[in-house]
């Protein structure tokens, strides 16, 4: 690439970190000298790389101290691996200093994680971000050899959220009818339109949502991955959000998709769903009951966003409060390819989510009003400690809470809201 064309965009990339006003988040970075921030498109990685940036400036470092570079920049269509070294020799000729690294949307050059290594290997403080959940792969790394830590970064937690709006939400701040009352109400909105931080202000967030939709489903999914059934995607997206919830096998998906958008092979819907998963648009859940091979094919998928789910659901408050509550799981435990920390139990009868680490087995139920419902729920939880170490039982719901007694103690009734407030994360 051009010199000058480079040292224009590294300019021009300064003035756009000095300009944001970036809210902090419950993410820290420590003193370790190299990170990997992953997660899916506008989740806020780029305003963590701004935050801690904004830092060393307000300490006193200097740009000469410091490279920020965009990789979504559409200047930097040509940039290649070779490229690298050339952006290092353009900092030097500018400042004459050896910088710290602040690489944003790496993925989009080939054979960035070689580069990666070496600056690390020279012991250089480098901070990289992507949109792909194959920069946690085993390969990369294997590759990156544990020079980095790595992190997921999720859209707005709820006390984030709250945050931005400047509601308190201590314990003290919810007991008044008022502040119990705004928490709720900004609860609701998380509820429908999700944490993505860039929307969490805006009034009307759904055309945003859509635009992110977009960006991900054809950026991230079809041109990425040089999808030619455009049509078998969409149509996959909407039936995995219409599935939120429930258990869906490979098969079930291919039926799906085979009837409405033309025959597809089981091997294609496989690859679609993956790539769905590796632009972070789709979270796995497997079955904590069954065996390896069906955990691998019968899974629960959750979505990123409520906000983006919310766009494929007509009835959708049950959908989104499930998969609310699995974001946050996600976010307390981590959601690695493996994942093996979060699950749902299936076998004859069906708990939502269980963390064996904890013994926490939980219920997501909008309400338990109906009799039925609330039969189901209960039932679920009464009977999973006969099978599994159950430590503690919950069942969430949109605003009720009482204690459920049975032979193994207490089952808790916690308003959803109220446990996001006081989980790790």
């Amino acid at each position: 690439m051009d010199k000058h064309l480079l040292k224009q965009i590294l300019r021009d990339n300064q003035l756009e970190v000095e300009r944001y006003v970036v809210s902090p988040r419950e993410l820290q970075f420590d003193d370790f000298p190299c990170h990997v921030l992953v997660g899916v498109r506008r989740s806020g990685k780029s305003y963590m790389l701004y935050h801690r940036i904004q830092q060393l400036l307000s300490e006193g470092h200097k740009w000469d101290e410091i490279l920020y570079l965009n990789f979504e920049d559409e200047r930097l269509e040509n940039f290649t691996s070779e490229d690298f070294n050339r952006l290092l020799e353009c900092h030097q000729e500018m400042y004459g200093k050896r910088p710290m690294l602040f690489l944003d949307e790496i993925q989009n050059i080939d054979g960035w994680h070689k580069f990666a290594r070496r600056m690390a290997d020279s012991e250089y403080n480098i901070f990289i971000t992507g949109s792909n959940a194959k920069m946690l792969s085993g390969e990369i790394n294997t590759t990156l050899g544990g020079r980095f830590l790595s992190a997921e970064v999720y859209p707005y937690s709820f006390k984030e959220y709250l945050n931005v709006h400047q509601i308190p939400w201590e314990d003290n701040d919810i007991v008044s009818t008022e502040g119990r009352a705004r928490v709720v109400r900004c609860f609701d909105e998380y509820l429908h339109y999700g944490g993505l931080p860039a929307s969490a202000l805006l009034p009307a967030k759904r055309n945003y949502l859509s635009s992110v939709y977009q960006k991900i489903y054809m950026g991230d999914i079809i041109a990425r991955n040089k999808i030619t059934n455009v049509a078998g995607i969409r149509v996959l997206v909407r039936k995995m959000a219409e599935s939120v919830c429930r258990p869906i096998s490979y098969n079930r998906v291919n039926n799906l998709l085979s009837s409405i958008g033309g025959k597809l092979s089981l091997a294609t819907t496989i690859k679609y769903v993956e790539y769905c998963e590796d632009a972070w648009l789709l979270l796995r859940l497997r079955n904590y009951a069954t065996s390896l091979a069906d955990k691998e094919s019968n899974c629960k998928y959750y979505f990123i966003d409520n906000g983006i789910l919310g766009l494929f659901l007509i009835d959708k408050d049950t959908i989104l409060l499930e998969n609310l509550i699995a974001l946050q799981l996600f976010r307390i435990y981590g959601h690695d390819p493996d994942n093996e920390r979060v699950f749902f139990y299936n076998a004859n009868y069906e708990v939502d989510f269980y963390i064996p680490e904890n013994e926490l087995a939980i219920q997501v139920s909008y309400s338990l009003l109906d009799e039925e419902t609330r039969k189901r729920e209960v039932e679920a939880l009464s009977k999973l400690p006969d099978h599994l170490p159950c430590s503690r039982r919950l069942i969430l719901t949109y605003d009720e809470e009482e204690s459920i007694t049975d032979k193994y103690g207490s089952i808790e009734v916690i308003p959803a809201w109220k446990w996001l407030l006081v989980s790790n994360h």
